[in-house]
């Protein structure tokens, strides 16, 4: 099976750490003595704090999993000047219907499109990759499609 890069700021990895960190440290730990004092209560088949507490301690193992998984696959992603093709970490200035657009291309962590943050990995950002200043693409969205013109690359 292979394993997926997991493209990401610098920042975003130093988020990612801090959680990390604080399941390992803080929330295991907690989780752990609340399933222990549980465990005093008596019969465990119909204490629900136990169950509650087992199940808490399952989701933030599984947290520990998958934030290891990505950070150790994590690859930065360099924020450089001007460029000539759109790429990971490009900010694209975008022309559609005549309104014009900010857009950050981002690994699918730090995705946020409200913000003007799209991920590589979706069809819109997947589209721009390897686009120069003047391209024309077309995406088919559910409301039809749409023409993006590139007007700048940042």
């Amino acid at each position: 099976m292979t394993v997926q890069t997991q493209y990401m700021s610098q920042d975003k990895l130093n988020e990612l750490n801090a959680e990390l960190k604080q399941l390992k440290e803080e929330k295991i730990t907690a989780l752990a003595k609340r399933i222990d004092e549980a465990k005093q209560m008596g019969d465990l088949s119909e204490n629900a704090e136990y169950q509650t507490a087992r199940e808490d301690m399952a989701w933030a193992k599984s947290r520990v999993g998958e934030l290891n998984k990505i950070i150790d696959n994590s690859e930065i992603i360099a924020i450089s000047g001007k460029g000539d093709v759109v790429t990971i970490g490009s900010t694209i200035k975008v022309l559609i219907k005549d309104l014009e657009k900010e857009y950050i291309i981002v690994g699918p962590q730090e995705a946020n499109p409200l913000k003007g943050k799209i991920s590589n990995e979706s069809p819109l950002g997947n589209a721009f990759l390897g686009k120069k200043k003047g391209d024309k693409i077309k995406i088919t969205v559910p409301a039809g499609e749409l023409e993006y013109k590139i007007l700048d690359i940042k």
